[in-house]
């Protein structure tokens, strides 16, 4: 942990301020025949891999180690691609999550915490499950905002994609720049 001590004149709540908030990543697995892999928690919903970004982890970084300690899938860092930033106030936290897609990834699924997930499965992009955690539905439909999703209220930051990345990566932008929108549908 690194620790320092607050510039001269520095407020104490401005050197060493309260936490507040969440930051995660949602990682969209596409295997290569389009499907999304999902994972049934233990309450019956279906989620993206993903979690919390460690102190000083980039998206990328925190997105790989999560999904193979979640998965067992292994990912290079540098195939993750973040594709939008969302942003959520449910139960009165602050969550910002990057919404991460891979599309080569080595292994098969496996269940690696049994106390939280039963399974994870292949889906097809257009029939993702009505029981679906929150904070993976706005990461979906960030990535995708043409699929039939629950509702959920964030707002989605889409990252523009450059070039031959574009091509590279399904259903992601271009190299237009994207405009924030709030994500609404309750």
């Amino acid at each position: 942990m690194v620790t320092h001590s607050p510039a001269p004149g520095e407020r104490p709540a401005r050197a060493f301020p309260a936490p507040n908030g969440l930051t995660g990543v949602g990682m969209i697995v596409v295997e290569p025949g389009g499907r999304v892999l999902l994972g049934l928690d233990r309450c019956g919903r279906w989620e993206l891999p993903g979690g919390k970004v460690d102190p000083g982890e980039s998206f990328e970084q925190a997105g790989a180690r999560e999904l193979a300690e979640e998965t067992g899938l292994r990912v290079r860092e540098e195939d993750v691609a973040v594709v939008a930033v969302v942003m959520d106030g449910a139960r009165g936290l602050t969550r910002v999550s990057a919404a991460a897609l891979v599309t080569d990834v080595e292994g098969e699924p496996e269940v690696t915490e049994p106390d939280k997930i039963v399974r994870w499965e292949w889906h097809e992009p257009t029939r993702i499950p009505g029981e679906l955690f929150e904070p993976s539905a706005a990461v979906l439909r960030a990535w995708r905002a043409d699929l039939t999703l629950p509702a959920v209220s964030a707002y989605s930051y889409a990252i523009s994609v450059i070039g031959a990345e574009a091509a590279r990566l399904p259903t992601v932008g271009g190299d237009t720049q994207q405009p924030r929108k709030r994500v609404d549908t309750a």
